[in-house]
């Protein structure tokens, strides 16, 4: 049985940016496979969530930060695919998940360092490696870099350079895969408004106004921004954007 409806695997998708880029798919027409790391209930209530919009959608646990679960994970997405969608492959993986560490770079531990490239490095590597057989020829991926790639705010330098590699990376997989015809792009957010970091961005009003000011559009982003933006360069009409870092920010730290 061929399954005509397309899937998505949104990597942390219980809250946040996942959670957004979730509905924002499910909005169009695409089913979720949703992960979490602890939430299980805030999963299931995305899923409930997709299922009041019309698709369908399943949570699954993940940890991102240790590879040695991810064999695990790809089996029970296999089994999901076959019990929820009488398929063995999805359609587009989108490699969201992941936290923050504050700290300057004098300051920095090599563990926080470590959590960091394991979550936004090793983590999406891995993880998009051992999906690959899961992911149909003609798919797409979406890799998650941040506005801190680009401009340098003290406090972020492991998870600024976590991100830079990822850019990297983004491009080396888009020449690697092309011949699978998928393709392969990083979206860079701006500031968001989220629980990111214990919402640092949302409940600072100091730091909210100081990157409000810096940002052309004259506010901080909120998940909508970023969440829609990701569904529309997965839509059809997108298919020939490849290799891309677009940062979706409002203009920020121009």
């Amino acid at each position: 049985m061929t399954n005509k409806t397309k899937i998505a695997l949104v990597t942390g998708s219980s809250r946040g940016l996942g959670k957004n880029t979730a509905l924002a798919l499910a909005k169009k027409g695409v089913d979720v496979i949703v992960t979490y790391h602890r939430s299980e209930a805030e999963a299931n209530s995305v899923v409930s969530t997709i299922a009041e919009l019309g698709g369908k959608a399943t949570a699954l646990q993940l940890d991102t930060s240790n590879t040695k679960t991810f064999d695990g994970f790809v089996a029970q997405v296999k089994q999901s695919l076959q019990d929820k969608w009488q398929t063995e492959q999805f359609d587009f993986l989108v490699n969201n998940a992941g936290t923050g560490v504050h700290a300057s770079f004098a300051e920095t531990t090599e563990e926080d360092f470590d959590y960091m490239m394991n979550i936004h490095v090793k983590g999406v590597f891995f993880l998009t490696q051992k999906l690959l057989p899961l992911i149909k020829d003609g798919g797409r991926i979406v890799n998650l870099s941040s506005g801190l790639a680009r401009s340098a705010l003290p406090g972020y330098a492991a998870y600024g350079s976590a991100k830079g590699a990822i850019e990297v990376l983004t491009r080396y997989m888009a020449k690697e895969l092309g011949q699978r015809q998928i393709a392969v792009n990083v979206i860079a957010p701006g500031a968001i408004e989220t629980d990111f970091q214990g919402g640092v961005v949302r409940d600072n009003p100091e730091l909210n106004r100081f990157i409000a000011s810096q940002t052309a559009l004259g506010r901080v982003g909120l998940p909508d921004d970023i969440g829609g933006a990701i569904a529309l360069l997965l839509s059809e009409e997108n298919r020939w954007v490849n290799a891309q870092r677009i940062e979706v920010s409002g203009g920020q730290f121009l």
